[in-house]
């Protein structure tokens, strides 16, 4: 064999060997730290042995299993038989073309690295585990007698088992981690371990892996940057309006409420993707609503609170400061919720203060409301309201932890690989660094909206709901409105999303994107990204999978769209309004001081 530049002489493998000896004495020392910090953080800390209320129902699970045992034994052969033909293929790799007997799905990143096919052994470990998670995934799902309630929870959190048991999860059967292992003399793991103890210390115990870099984005400095005033603040929210780049605008402000369950700037990211930037350049006088984090001062607030002193207060202040009392509205997520309620209650004691009113993907009806009903069982709600009564808010970590669980691949163990195994920092992305900002939840709003919406489904009932003294009555809204949902939405699915269009009595137009709860919404024109679906047709249907076999597929963006459909209800052309000039004296430039606010935390010990 030829010697050459890359083999290592016998002095410099003394020398390699050293440095790994070292190194991992290191990460002993670092292991043992490691552990101390989450013993002491643990200290006082409740014990609850099944704190996501799964016990019963896979308990349940378990007996239905063993009432049919040929149904199991069925069940593995067929394991047995796929394990069989891995084998074979394994066999007759290398001596023929064969086909793999089990492939990754599509959009599945994990097994990305060329090592998962061009090496055997790792192309064993990563087909045997696909098909055993396949295995165990689908014995679930098959399983009789489950009521649903129960299936889905079975359903869902055995697929975050078998994604936790992922071969790319653990440094023994990770190739990249191996190979950056070997690179590093295992500094990548000292690195990984300084990070999580880090991690852990920030999280009081609670494991959460950092999705940027820090000091990367600032909020006012490169990240909700749109040029505007605050005009108007109270308890519960600053009223942003932001400066005109046209020399006319429409007549009818467009009046912006976000969710409160994540702050306003998801809409005003980096300029080159920001939705607020885009609505001013197309001559909107645009005003958006910026709740404040809550803390214990705001325990009193209800869902009524986010509408007199949200919605309503914000009709009020650009009223008095532009002299306009009708608006178009746009209401995201929780924030349209909240505006349907609005607009029924509007209707209620006769008032026509919104014209024109867009949702996006914004639930009215929860019978179907996605994955996220799995945390909303009688049991679960009890545990968060005794979260809440000790704090005095639901902390944000908590509301964060479930949703990064939605999608736990690409939004957990895809750092616990690249901060903890590979020892590497994450990359700035803007959109993770909102997803990390969280926001705490009023104790007395959050028990009324789970228990209300997603527990009862008491919003689409005709009088189901009393706000402001009136019985909200969704029917009652005649308005135009245009209803945007995304096809892969977990958390507002579209079929759910669509039904609003049938609870109305004015025109509805819906609207179908491609991509999920944010991509879906946030998709800059110029992107030229993902596509979307519409249909000109005045056909009233009853569901949206029959509204979709109709719509016609447009690629890009859907905001070109949206605006040829705003922009007719939006009145004539008028001379920009600068909000330094408006009746309301500005308070402070944009983006406010109660967006920076960080999520306090509580003392839940």
């Amino acid at each position: 064999m030829t010697k050459d530049q890359d083999t290592p002489t016998p002095a410099e493998l003394v020398e390699n060997s050293k440095e790994f000896a070292e190194n991992f004495a290191t990460i002993t020392q670092k292991s043992q730290d490691l552990i101390t910090e989450f013993f002491n953080s643990q200290k006082n800390a409740e014990f609850d042995p099944d704190p996501l209320n799964i016990g019963g129902a896979f308990l349940d699970l378990a007996n239905r299993m063993a009432a049919d045992p040929a149904k199991m034994i069925n069940a593995q052969v067929a394991l047995w038989q796929g394990y069989m033909d891995i084998w074979r293929s394994m066999a007759e790799k290398g001596s023929e073309a064969t086909k793999a007997v089990i492939e990754p799905e599509k959009g599945d990143k994990r097994f990305r690295s060329d090592e998962w096919n061009q090496n055997q052994i790792f192309d064993y470990i990563k087909q045997t585990y696909l098909l055993t998670s396949k295995w165990i995934n689908d014995t679930v799902a098959d399983v009789d007698g489950l009521d649903d309630r129960a299936r889905h929870k079975v359903d869902f959190y055995t697929r975050q088992y078998t994604d936790a048991m992922s071969p790319t999860n653990f440094f023994w059967s990770n190739p990249d981690v191996l190979k950056k292992t070997m690179e590093t003399k295992g500094e990548n793991l000292i690195h990984g371990l300084e990070n999580m103890i880090n991690d852990m210390k920030q999280g009081g115990g609670q494991l959460n892996p950092r999705m940027v870099p820090d000091n990367v984005f600032e909020v006012g400095k490169n990240i909700a940057v749109t040029p505007g005033k605050v005009v108007f603040q109270n308890d519960m929210m600053q009223l942003l309006q932001y400066e005109p780049t046209t020399e006319k605008v429409y007549k009818k402000p467009l009046l912006i409420t976000p969710p409160w369950i994540n702050k306003f700037y998801i809409l005003d990211l980096k300029q080159e993707n920001s939705f607020i930037k885009w609505c001013v350049d197309k001559g909107y006088t645009v005003f958006v609503i910026s709740w404040i984090n809550p803390d214990e001062r705001h325990i009193e607030k209800t869902f009524e609170s986010y509408m007199s002193e949200g919605i309503l207060a914000a009709l009020d202040a650009i009223e008095e400061t532009i002299g306009e009392k009708e608006v178009s509205a746009i209401g995201y997520c929780i924030g349209g919720t909240l505006m349907s309620a609005t607009l029924a209650y509007l209707a209620a004691i006769g008032e026509n203060r919104i014209t024109a009113c867009t949702f996006f993907a914004a639930q009215t009806d929860f019978e179907d409301a996605g994955e996220l009903l799995l945390f909303t069982d009688e049991e679960q709600i009890l545990m968060i309201e005794r979260k809440m009564k000790a704090a005095g808010f639901l902390e944000g970590k908590n509301m964060a932890t479930t949703f990064n669980m939605l999608r736990s691949n690409d939004l957990i163990w895809s750092f616990v690989i690249n901060n903890y195994l590979m020892g590497k920092d994450p990359m700035p992305f803007d959109l993770l660094f909102w997803n990390s900002d969280t926001t705490n939840m009023p104790p007395k709003m959050h028990s009324f909206y789970l228990r209300n919406m997603y527990q009862r489904n008491l919003l689409q009932e005709p009088g189901g709901l009393t706000l402001g003294g009136q019985e909200i009555d969704l029917g009652k809204i005649n308005i135009p409105i245009f209803v945007q949902a995304s096809r892969e939405d977990h958390i507002a699915p579209y079929e759910s999303v669509f039904k609003l269009t049938k609870m109305v009595s004015g025109p509805a137009e819906f609207m179908l994107a491609g991509s999920g709860h944010i991509a879906g919404v946030i998709n800059h024109p110029d992107a030229k990204k993902y596509q979307h679906w519409t249909s000109s047709s005045k056909k009233k249907y009853d569901k949206a999978a029959d509204w979709l076999k109709e719509a016609e597929e447009h690629p890009g963006s859907w905001w070109p769209h949206w605006h040829k459909w705003l922009s007719k209800k939006s009145g004539a052309k008028v001379p920009a309004r600068d909000p330094a000039k408006g009746k309301l004296k500005p308070i402070e430039e944009a983006p406010g001081s109660y967006v920076k606010i960080k999520a306090k935390s509580g003392n839940t010990e």
